[in-house]
């Protein structure tokens, strides 16, 4: 019996009964594509998880997961996916509407409701009419994933419902809490981008702003970091947040990180993992 037949015959017999275990998902604009390669390693050792939780981008690929697809179908889907897909501005300084985004999402995803997934995620967002964290386990797909997607500054927030939405990271860019909350025992996180907050020379007043809110976002991860049990941590610094590049590079760094750290993740699925 190979390896991932053991890790998944155990599972069925014992593991499931007595643990849940919960996938948390960073946000990190493009370099959510490093997502994609933890979930192609995590397939290859037959790894599954009871719930998900997503910030942004984390949200975005954490509701693919979630529709039960398999790697080489979120692949195939994504595979024609640009920087228009995502944001277009008519006005290049001011804030992209959400619509190439909701017009993408309404293309790959056949679901319309969160409660459809096929794996419980939770999806975090910030409502600033109230000033308050916003977690979604239920209601309309597009809107939620959009307004959790809204960064201030690039995007136009999301109205939804009595809420306007933007970005989860504003307050909580890893949501590991989300799911201790809903009854996790453990919890393996992706952080796709692990460098937030470390500072810029630039002048430029966008870098300025950006490196603004990624120290913010460094801040507010370090409770999401504390709660989980594995951070796999690909290194994304030559990527960027808002624009697309070598996106097949970015799946390849996600996988060596999740492989990199798959003795851990077996002893965990084996349960011989010792929480810290």
């Amino acid at each position: 019996m190979s390896l991932k037949e053991k890790i998944v015959a155990h599972r069925k017999k014992t593991f499931k009964k007595h643990y849940k275990v919960g996938l948390c998902l960073s946000g990190g604009g493009a370099k959510g594509f490093a997502h994609m390669g933890a979930f192609k390693a995590f397939e290859e050792y037959g790894i599954t998880f009871d719930a998900v939780a997503g910030t942004s981008a984390g949200s975005l690929f954490g509701a693919l997961y979630c529709s039960g697809l398999k790697y080489e179908d979120m692949y195939k889907l994504t595979g024609d996916i640009k920087d228009s897909d995502f944001r277009h501005n008519k006005l290049k300084f001011l804030p992209s509407n959400m619509d190439a985004l909701a017009s993408t999402i309404e293309n790959i995803f056949p679901y319309k409701k969160l409660e459809d997934l096929k794996i419980p995620l939770y999806v975090v967002a910030v409502d600033i009419r109230s000033g308050k964290e916003i977690h979604f386990s239920n209601g309309d797909l597009i809107p939620i994933l959009t307004g959790s997607c809204a960064i201030p500054g690039i995007f136009v927030p999301v109205r939804y419902k009595n809420m306007v939405l933007v970005d989860g990271g504003v307050c909580n860019n890893v949501p590991a809490d989300v799911l201790r909350d809903e009854g996790c025992d453990f919890v393996i996180t992706v952080d796709c981008n692990c460098a937030r907050g470390s500072g810029t020379n630039s002048n430029s007043i966008f870098t300025q702003f950006t490196t603004t809110v990624g120290i913010m976002m460094a801040n507010n991860s370090k409770n999401g970091k504390n709660l989980s049990d594995i951070i796999i941590c690909p290194d994304m610094r030559r990527y960027k947040s808002l624009k697309i590049i070598s996106k097949n590079d970015m799946i390849e760094e996600g996988y060596r990180a999740t492989k990199e750290l798959m003795p851990e993740i077996e002893n965990l699925f084996m349960g011989k993992y010792r929480k810290r």
